[in-house]
């Protein structure tokens, strides 16, 4: 099961790369991780990425278990509750809480493919309360 980020410091733009990494193999060596992040790289590369992978841990969002001498790692937080914890982060700093101004100005930005303004619209009928005033 993944956790939430609660609590635990934000991850930096450099264990995101390690985490999207993670998201996307599952689970995984140090190895395959440094050679995704850095192509051709050497023992320098494979020691930035431990140490990223050392701190992600401390803060919860990795697990590391042992197959014989190799360490392989994969992620406990998922994608969506980076997400959602950064939004809501964002919300508080900005928006004094409130997550309305926020999504508008996302929404109103533009970008929206088609099937994402179908997604979004499929997103506000399932939250919409049901058997309001105007229903009666």
């Amino acid at each position: 099961m993944m956790s939430d980020v609660g609590s635990r410091r934000d991850v930096t733009a450099a264990e995101l790369e390690v985490m999207r990494a993670l998201w996307q193999e599952g689970e995984a060596p140090i190895r395959v991780i440094a050679d995704r992040l850095y192509p051709g790289g050497g023992p320098s590369e494979y020691a930035t990425v431990q140490k990223l992978l050392d701190r992600l841990q401390d803060k919860g969002c990795v697990s590391r278990r042992q197959e014989g001498r190799i360490n392989v790692f994969r992620p406990t937080v998922s994608r969506d509750d980076l997400v959602a914890r950064r939004l809501r982060d964002t919300a508080e700093q900005l928006c004094g809480g409130s997550l309305s101004p926020l999504l508008t100005h996302l929404v109103s930005a533009g970008g929206l493919s088609p099937s994402e303004v179908e997604e979004l619209r499929g997103l506000i009928e399932r939250l919409a309360p049901r058997g309001g005033a105007e229903d009666r």
